[in-house]
Parts: structure tokens; C-alpha cells; sequence
């Protein structure tokens, strides 16, 4: 979705001679912002949705919570998530943030992630995947590896751990990104 700015404006931004045309331009910004009030009501009914299924009461603070996390998508902090919120919804409560976030966990639908730092961050990727953690720039980024999955699988079969139920496994890999993800550092 993303990208129907881009192909909306090279399909109506020209005429005939390759120059804008100020109705077609009017037109590719109406179109634009119907398509931008689709995909937010459309992300609304998804987050709604993913609540009621965990039989979670749908309010308008859990909401943005969710949605939070989904929109920054890189594994924010509860500070991040609060600024994220508040620029939107000034009053939302810090502490209100932080129990809506120990619910989310608990039902499943976002995991925690505590970085080497011991800084915890929250991800809304419930899928088995590993972690990429750059040292340097303190960024995440989600790893996916169907071999290495079925090696740590097979290896845990092989060599079970006396008096331990594995639930999950999940690597966390450490090192640098030679080109930094993260725009802050």
C-alpha cells in the first residue's frame, strides 16, 4: 500500500506531453486520502479484531497501544510508545500505557524483547523468528531462518534438558549492521 502514492502519481500526474496536470494532480490527492482513511479504518477493524479474538476488551487506550507497535514496527520501548501515542492523544496516562502493554503479553499478541542493555522493547511479530541486535546502534531487526529453526528443533529433541518444557526458542544474534539501521546513532 505504500507504494500507491508513488503509482498513483506516475498514472495520473501526466497528459499526453508528460507535463502535470493541475486537475489530474487534484484528482491523484483526493484519490490519495480516500485510500489513506481505507487503510487506517481497515488497520482500526484488524486491531479491533486481533482483541476481541483474545477476548480482550476493546477500548480505545488498547487500541492505540497496538497500533502503536504495529506503526513504529521496530521494536519500540514503552517510552517510544508513549511519545508515538501522545502526539495524537496527549492525556493517555504513562502508567496506563505500561498495563496495556503487561495485557498485551500476557494474552499473547505482542512479546517483550530485553536488548543486552537490558532495555525492554515490544514487537508485535508473534511468529517464531530470531533477533538481529546491533551492538553499536541498539537496533532490532527480525531474523527469519527456516533451517536454523529445524536445526535448534532437532538439536533440542536430541539433547532434551532434565526437568524443562521448551515453549520456545529464540536466538538473539549480536553484533554490527555495516551499514547502521538506526538514524539516531
Amino acid at each position: 500500500m505504500q507504494t500507491g502514492f508513488c503509482d498513483l502519481f506516475h498514472f495520473f500526474s501526466k497528459n499526453k506531453s508528460g507535463i502535470l496536470n493541475k486537475s489530474t494532480f487534484e484528482l491523484l490527492l483526493f484519490m490519495n486520502d480516500s485510500q489513506l482513511e481505507f487503510i487506517q479504518m481497515d488497520k482500526s477493524l484488524k486491531i479491533r479484531d486481533l482483541l476481541s479474538e483474545k477476548h480482550i476488551k476493546v477500548t480505545p487506550q488498547r487500541m492505540r497501544v497496538l497500533e502503536a507497535i504495529y506503526i513504529l514496527n521496530n521494536h519500540p520501548t514503552a517510552e517510544k510508545i508513549i511519545d508515538f501515542i501522545r502526539k495524537k492523544d496527549p492525556n493517555i496516562g504513562s502508567g496506563t500505557v505500561y498495563k496495556v502493554l503487561e495485557t498485551l503479553v500476557e494474552k499473547g499478541l505482542i512479546k517483550k524483547v530485553k536488548t543486552e542493555n537490558d532495555i525492554m522493547r515490544y514487537e508485535g511479530v508473534t511468529e517464531n523468528h530470531h533477533h538481529l541486535y546491533c551492538i553499536q546502534c541498539d537496533h532490532i531487526e527480525d531474523y527469519y531462518n527456516e533451517k536454523l529453526d529445524k536445526l535448534l528443533t532437532v538439536f533440542f529433541k536430541e539433547n532434551e534438558i532434565d526437568n524443562f518444557i521448551i515453549e520456545d526458542i529464540q536466538l538473539q544474534i549480536s553484533g554490527n549492521f555495516i551499514k547502521h539501521k538506526n538514524t539516531n546513532h
